[in-house]
């Protein structure tokens, strides 16, 4: 395995162990982590958040908004994460937000 012009040569595939990790949890890494790198001059999170829910919609949950009203929190939980490397709180406001919007999507088709 190389990459086409670098000097970093990445690990085989099979050196990498996998995470077993719930998709609410893998879902709300891959979004803090994503949005932490940072990689575009503007909508790095909208993006990490399509990431999200894609992980979500892939386990068979459906797409989760975070409402206005936990803007500021969930600011509050991301920031957290990126200067502490504890995602806890993070992961606790998004399996929130995940059964909130399960329970609605629910209350819809019943």
């Amino acid at each position: 395995m190389f990459i086409a012009g670098a000097k970093h040569t990445p690990p085989a595939p099979y050196l990498i162990k996998a995470q077993k990790l719930h998709p609410v949890e893998r879902g709300a890494m891959l979004h803090a982590i994503f949005v932490g790198i940072h990689p575009f001059i503007d909508g790095n999170g909208r993006t990490s958040r399509l990431f999200f829910n894609l992980e979500l919609m892939k386990a068979g949950f459906p797409a989760v908004v975070i409402k206005v009203e936990n803007r500021l929190v969930y600011y509050e939980a991301l920031d957290k994460s990126h200067t502490t490397k504890d995602y806890r709180d993070f992961i606790q406001l998004i399996a929130k937000e995940v059964e909130d919007s399960l329970n609605l999507y629910l209350s819809a088709i019943s």
